[in-house]
């Protein structure tokens, strides 16, 4: 949904991803209704040889990189993650190696050709769980936090070099990995007669990536409907 919204909005779009089908099925859907270029690049962000890879073919096809959306995350085994004598040392490193190097190695080649350019926004996807506590597996949550805190310390070094650097922190939206998940919903939300739906993390992704947000950075950005504040 974010890089079919991006594409209607005028960018051109890199899928980086491991689900080669569906990366490239989306990248064909967006030349055609969007009329935009977009491709796709196989990436396992867990990889920083894949992300470089990545960056350097974006750069390389479209002489820049203006935005670097990192979007992958993994949720660990919720079924255990809850209490720390059933969480494993292993589960704890699968998460971390998708959710925090991935941002890391992300936000690492994203700085890289940005910064010569003095110019550049990065953003990454956290979640509710930044704001709340108990409600969810303590790897994905700790993986969170994490990426929030690297979040906020890229904004400290990379804001003197023109790049920007937020987070999109949503609720719960019906994607394969939240449907097999979650445990909240946006039911749960305060704000009522409104649902949360892919298309909203998009918009709030659109917003960040945008000029319209040019003097805003370091911003944890909530999508969840007022939930953090009645569930902290």
């Amino acid at each position: 949904s974010t890089a079919k919204l991006f594409a209607r909005n005028g960018a051109t779009v890199v899928i980086a991803d491991v689900q080669t089908e569906l990366g490239t099925a989306v990248a064909k859907e967006i030349i055609g209704p969007a009329a935009a270029a977009a491709t796709f690049v196989y990436c396992d962000v867990s990889k920083e040889s894949d992300v470089e890879r990545a960056v350097d073919a974006a750069v390389a096809a479209h002489g820049r990189l203006d935005v670097l959306f990192s979007n992958a995350g993994v949720t660990g085994d919720v079924a255990t993650g809850h209490q720390i004598l059933t969480t494993s040392g292993q589960d704890l490193k699968k998460v971390f190696d998708v959710n925090v190097m991935g941002g890391f190695y992300c936000a690492k080649h994203a700085a890289r050709v940005m910064v010569p350019r003095r110019r550049g926004v990065i953003l990454f996807t956290a979640s509710v769980v930044t704001e709340t506590y108990g409600y969810f597996a303590h790897p994905y949550t700790a993986s969170k936090h994490a990426l929030v805190g690297l979040m906020r310390n890229l904004c400290v070094e990379l804001g003197p070099h023109g790049v920007r650097v937020n987070a999109v922190s949503l609720l719960g939206v019906p994607t394969p990995m939240a449907l097999a998940a979650a445990d909240y919903n946006s039911d749960k939300a305060c704000l009522k007669n409104a649902v949360l739906e892919v298309e909203d993390i998009a918009q709030a992704a659109l917003y960040l990536a945008s000029d319209e947000s040019q003097f805003v950075s370091g911003l944890n950005l909530m999508v969840d409907g007022g939930y953090n504040l009645r569930s902290a």
